[in-house]
Parts: structure tokens; C-alpha cells; sequence
């Protein structure tokens, strides 16, 4: 499984992680926004590093494809867009229900019971943010990877999950430049995945996933924030 914290430092992580963690999720959740310029001595100064290790997290990040490169004029953040969002969803799409069908066909008991552990911690902060807790944000970003990570995690094929990963990253940065979580369907939609998978109800879940993730689309589209 990969692991990955998005708010909260890891477990012997070093400075420099710690400082390409947190500029990636500043640009996730849109604090730093589309088409930002990012500048080197600004970055030094609000994430207390020097030079060339900003350099090697723009570069990782422009590999992600979360910054571009401008030629001389240096990174600025990746611009959104509804096309983009479009794209970026369709990716997402193809590898994680390709990555469902190999770990609903292969998953042992120890992975149903990941399956089951991280639905009931997305669960929890679901409930939380549909009672009007919006402090629960960052950690329903961590706990929704957690649980769509959880049901693939069984899928044997480490290059997969890595481009799942990277376009899950993508894709929920357009979630939190909007804010808006979808409130009860989601949270219905993710136990009624949950009982579809343990079930191994391939063809269902992948259906339901399918349109998980266009409904969460259009959503996000609704709120007429994403620029054309």
C-alpha cells in the first residue's frame, strides 16, 4: 500500500519532506492558487528551507503535474479547468476501476479488513462535516484517499497504484479549490462501495465507483467555480 499524509508530518520525515509536503497540499486545497506564481525566495521564507531544496520540490511537482514551468520565468501553480477536470477524472476513472477488478479478484481477509477499518474512519468525518463541522475538511481529504486507496490497495501492481495515487491528488485539488463537500449521497455512495466490495460484487462497484466519481464532477462544476 502506499502511504501518504497530506496535512499531518510523517513518521521520521525530514525537512525536506516535511516542506514538499506541505506546499503540495497548500496547492491541493487551492491556498495556493491556480496560476500562482511560485518564487523562490518567497518559498524559502514561508517554508524555512534553502534554495536548491525548493528547486527539487517544484521539479517533483511539475513531474506530478501540480506546477508548470514557464521557460526563464520560472513555476507558477497548474491552472484548472473544466476540460482539465474533465481529463483528470477520466484518468481517474480508468485506473482505479481497473485497480478494483484485479484486488476484488485477488483481496484476502487482511485487505477487507483495511477496507472496512478505513470506511469507518471516512465515515466518522463524513458525519462530522454533514453536521456543519467544516474543521473536518483536511482530515475527510486524508480519510477519502485512505478508504478509495483501501479497495485497490489488493490490485499487485505498484505502477498502477502510483498513477492512481498521482491523479487522485489531481483530482481532489479540484474538490477543495471548490469546498463544497457533496454531503449525504457521497457519504451514502461510500457505504453502499464499502458493501459492494466485501461482497466482491465486481461489476456493481465498478458501476457505482463510475458514477462516484462523475457525480462528484458535476458537483464541482455546479458551483461555477472552475473557470472554462
Amino acid at each position: 500500500m502506499i502511504k501518504k499524509t497530506y496535512a499531518d508530518a510523517a513518521i521520521n520525515e525530514t525537512v525536506g519532506e516535511t516542506a514538499y509536503r506541505r506546499l503540495k497540499f497548500d496547492i491541493i486545497r487551492g491556498i495556493v492558487g491556480p496560476g500562482e506564481k511560485l518564487r523562490i525566495d518567497q518559498l524559502k521564507d514561508r517554508y524555512d528551507i534553502g534554495a536548491g531544496t525548493v528547486r527539487e520540490i517544484l521539479t517533483r511537482l511539475w513531474v506530478e503535474d501540480l506546477v508548470v514551468a514557464e521557460g526563464q520565468k520560472g513555476f507558477e501553480v497548474a491552472p484548472v479547468s473544466v476540460a482539465g477536470l474533465r481529463d483528470i477524472a477520466a484518468l481517474r476513472t480508468l485506473l482505479e476501476t481497473q485497480a478494483l477488478r484485479l484486488s476484488l479478484a485477488t483481496g484476502d481477509l487482511s485487505w477487507e479488513a483495511d477496507v472496512v477499518r478505513s470506511y469507518y474512519m471516512l465515515h466518522t468525518v463524513e458525519e462530522q462535516l454533514i453536521a456543519g463541522d467544516m474543521n473536518s475538511v483536511n482530515d475527510w481529504v486524508q480519510q477519502d484517499w485512505e478508504f478509495h486507496h483501501a479497495t485497490i490497495s489488493a490490485c499487485a501492481s505498484p505502477a498502477l497504484m502510483a498513477a492512481h495515487s498521482n491523479a487522485f491528488d489531481r483530482f481532489i485539488r479540484y474538490h477543495m479549490i471548490v469546498l463544497d463537500f457533496r454531503g449525504r449521497p457521497a457519504a451514502d455512495e461510500h457505504a453502499k462501495l464499502r458493501d459492494l466490495v466485501i461482497a466482491r460484487d465486481t461489476e456493481a462497484a465498478v458501476s457505482l465507483l463510475t458514477s462516484h466519481i462523475g457525480s462528484g464532477v458535476e458537483h464541482i462544476l455546479a458551483s461555477g467555480r472552475i473557470p472554462a
